[in-house]
Protein backbone atom coordinates (compact mmCIF):
# COMPACT_ATOMS: atom_id res chain seq x y z
CA UNK A 1 0.00 0.00 0.00
CA UNK A 2 1.64 3.22 -0.72
CA UNK A 3 1.91 5.75 1.28
CA UNK A 4 -1.22 8.45 -0.35
CA UNK A 5 -2.92 5.65 -0.08
CA UNK A 6 -2.53 5.29 4.07
CA UNK A 7 -3.18 8.42 4.46
CA UNK A 8 -6.42 8.84 2.48
CA UNK A 9 -7.47 5.40 4.38
CA UNK A 10 -6.87 7.22 7.51
CA UNK A 11 -9.45 10.95 6.89
CA UNK A 12 -10.10 11.56 10.08
CA UNK A 13 -6.69 12.53 10.62
CA UNK A 14 -6.82 14.71 7.39
CA UNK A 15 -10.32 16.00 8.47
CA UNK A 16 -8.36 17.30 11.90
CA UNK A 17 -6.16 18.62 9.41
CA UNK A 18 -8.38 20.50 7.42
CA UNK A 19 -10.44 22.21 10.03
CA UNK A 20 -7.28 23.67 11.70
CA UNK A 21 -6.14 25.10 7.98
CA UNK A 22 -9.36 26.45 7.37
CA UNK A 23 -9.36 27.54 10.76
CA UNK A 24 -5.59 29.23 9.78
CA UNK A 25 -6.63 30.72 6.83
CA UNK A 26 -10.09 32.57 8.22
CA UNK A 27 -7.54 33.67 10.84
CA UNK A 28 -5.91 35.29 8.19
CA UNK A 29 -8.18 36.54 5.85
CA UNK A 30 -8.28 40.08 7.14
CA UNK A 31 -4.68 40.34 5.95
CA UNK A 32 -5.05 38.94 2.80
CA UNK A 33 -8.27 41.30 2.20
CA UNK A 34 -5.45 44.35 3.29
CA UNK A 35 -2.81 42.32 0.72
CA UNK A 36 -5.27 41.43 -2.15
CA UNK A 37 -6.52 38.51 -2.61
CA UNK A 38 -5.01 38.32 -5.85
CA UNK A 39 -1.49 38.27 -4.47
CA UNK A 40 -2.66 35.94 -1.53
CA UNK A 41 -3.36 33.72 -4.23
CA UNK A 42 0.10 33.72 -5.70
CA UNK A 43 1.46 32.89 -2.37
CA UNK A 44 -0.44 30.33 -1.60
CA UNK A 45 -1.39 28.38 -4.63
CA UNK A 46 2.18 26.85 -4.67
CA UNK A 47 2.25 25.26 -1.34
CA UNK A 48 -1.83 24.18 -1.73
CA UNK A 49 -1.15 22.64 -4.85
CA UNK A 50 2.07 20.86 -4.18
CA UNK A 51 0.08 19.66 -1.06
CA UNK A 52 -3.23 18.44 -2.44
CA UNK A 53 -1.56 16.91 -5.44
CA UNK A 54 1.02 14.65 -3.58
CA UNK A 55 -2.12 13.61 -1.08
CA UNK A 56 -5.15 13.98 -3.25
CA UNK A 57 -3.98 13.49 -6.49
CA UNK A 58 -5.96 17.65 -6.80
CA UNK A 59 -6.60 18.85 -10.16
CA UNK A 60 -6.85 21.98 -8.84
CA UNK A 61 -10.36 22.82 -9.90
CA UNK A 62 -10.77 25.59 -7.36
CA UNK A 63 -14.24 24.83 -5.26
CA UNK A 64 -12.20 22.16 -3.26
CA UNK A 65 -14.92 19.21 -1.66
CA UNK A 66 -12.77 17.26 -0.16
CA UNK A 67 -14.22 17.38 3.45
CA UNK A 68 -17.78 16.60 1.39
CA UNK A 69 -16.38 13.91 -0.32
CA UNK A 70 -14.66 11.24 2.50
CA UNK A 71 -11.24 13.49 2.02
CA UNK A 72 -11.46 11.91 -1.76
CA UNK A 73 -10.82 14.28 -4.68
CA UNK A 74 -13.71 13.55 -7.41
CA UNK A 75 -11.97 15.50 -9.84
CA UNK A 76 -9.96 12.44 -9.98
CA UNK A 77 -13.10 10.42 -11.25
CA UNK A 78 -12.67 10.21 -15.09
CA UNK A 79 -15.94 11.45 -16.17
CA UNK A 80 -15.74 14.25 -13.11
CA UNK A 81 -18.60 13.42 -11.38
CA UNK A 82 -19.56 15.68 -8.07
CA UNK A 83 -22.26 13.79 -6.84
CA UNK A 84 -22.03 10.22 -6.82
CA UNK A 85 -21.08 7.18 -8.86
CA UNK A 86 -22.10 7.36 -12.52
CA UNK A 87 -24.27 3.67 -11.93
CA UNK A 88 -21.00 1.78 -13.94
CA UNK A 89 -19.30 0.51 -10.99
CA UNK A 90 -18.50 -2.65 -11.29
CA UNK A 91 -19.13 -5.69 -8.92
CA UNK A 92 -15.50 -5.61 -7.70
CA UNK A 93 -15.74 -1.60 -6.93
CA UNK A 94 -13.63 -0.76 -10.07
CA UNK A 95 -14.64 2.23 -12.67
CA UNK A 96 -16.38 1.30 -15.94
CA UNK A 97 -13.91 3.70 -17.69
CA UNK A 98 -10.69 2.35 -16.21
CA UNK A 99 -10.90 -0.96 -15.15
CA UNK A 100 -7.69 -1.19 -13.06
CA UNK A 101 -8.89 2.04 -10.87
CA UNK A 102 -11.29 1.86 -7.95
CA UNK A 103 -14.19 3.95 -8.09
CA UNK A 104 -13.53 7.32 -6.71
CA UNK A 105 -17.12 7.35 -5.07
CA UNK A 106 -16.32 3.60 -3.53
CA UNK A 107 -13.36 4.98 -1.89
CA UNK A 108 -15.35 8.62 -0.78
CA UNK A 109 -18.43 6.47 0.76
CA UNK A 110 -15.88 3.96 2.60
CA UNK A 111 -13.70 7.02 3.81
CA UNK A 112 -16.85 8.76 5.18
CA UNK A 113 -17.96 6.65 7.30
CA UNK A 114 -14.43 7.13 9.21
CA UNK A 115 -15.09 10.94 9.57
CA UNK A 116 -17.00 11.48 12.74
CA UNK A 117 -17.02 15.84 12.01
CA UNK A 118 -18.04 15.97 8.10
CA UNK A 119 -19.04 12.01 7.19
CA UNK A 120 -22.68 13.34 6.81
CA UNK A 121 -21.83 15.70 4.51
CA UNK A 122 -21.62 12.99 1.71
CA UNK A 123 -25.37 13.26 1.42
CA UNK A 124 -24.94 16.96 0.55
CA UNK A 125 -25.44 17.83 -2.99
CA UNK A 126 -22.81 19.58 -4.59
CA UNK A 127 -23.32 22.20 -7.54
CA UNK A 128 -21.68 21.56 -10.44
CA UNK A 129 -18.16 22.45 -11.13
CA UNK A 130 -17.57 26.23 -12.35
CA UNK A 131 -14.91 25.56 -14.72
CA UNK A 132 -13.68 28.88 -14.59
CA UNK A 133 -12.38 28.39 -11.30
CA UNK A 134 -9.80 25.54 -12.66
CA UNK A 135 -6.38 26.50 -11.65
CA UNK A 136 -7.08 29.07 -8.70
CA UNK A 137 -6.65 28.35 -5.27
CA UNK A 138 -10.14 26.78 -3.65
CA UNK A 139 -8.89 28.75 -0.01
CA UNK A 140 -9.03 31.83 -1.88
CA UNK A 141 -12.14 31.17 -3.21
CA UNK A 142 -13.77 29.99 -0.04
CA UNK A 143 -12.62 33.20 1.66
CA UNK A 144 -13.95 35.19 -1.62
CA UNK A 145 -17.71 32.89 -1.27
CA UNK A 146 -17.18 31.91 -5.36
CA UNK A 147 -16.38 28.19 -4.70
CA UNK A 148 -20.11 28.03 -3.61
CA UNK A 149 -21.61 30.30 -5.92
CA UNK A 150 -23.64 28.81 -9.12
CA UNK A 151 -22.43 30.54 -12.60
CA UNK A 152 -24.23 32.88 -14.21
CA UNK A 153 -25.44 32.00 -17.77
CA UNK A 154 -26.78 33.73 -20.77
CA UNK A 155 -29.72 32.18 -22.15
CA UNK A 156 -29.72 32.25 -26.26
CA UNK A 157 -32.68 35.05 -25.22
CA UNK A 158 -29.91 37.32 -24.06
CA UNK A 159 -31.44 37.47 -20.86
CA UNK A 160 -28.96 36.75 -17.71
CA UNK A 161 -29.98 34.24 -15.36
CA UNK A 162 -28.86 32.07 -12.41
CA UNK A 163 -28.42 28.89 -13.49
CA UNK A 164 -30.32 26.14 -11.21
CA UNK A 165 -31.73 22.73 -10.99
CA UNK A 166 -35.20 24.52 -10.77
CA UNK A 167 -34.40 26.99 -13.77
CA UNK A 168 -32.96 24.50 -16.23
CA UNK A 169 -34.93 23.53 -18.94
CA UNK A 170 -37.48 26.20 -18.21
CA UNK A 171 -38.31 29.91 -19.12
CA UNK A 172 -37.02 32.09 -15.54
Amino acid sequence: MSIRRWIQDNPHTLERLWQFAEGVLRWLDPVFIRLGYDRAEKLILPFEDLGKKLIFDCQLCGQCILHYTGMTCPMTCPKNLRNGPCGGVRLNGHCEVKPEMRCVWVDAYERSLKMPMWGKEMLTEQPPVNWQLLGTSAWINLLKGVDRRRRDVAPSDGKWCRLSPMTMGRDP
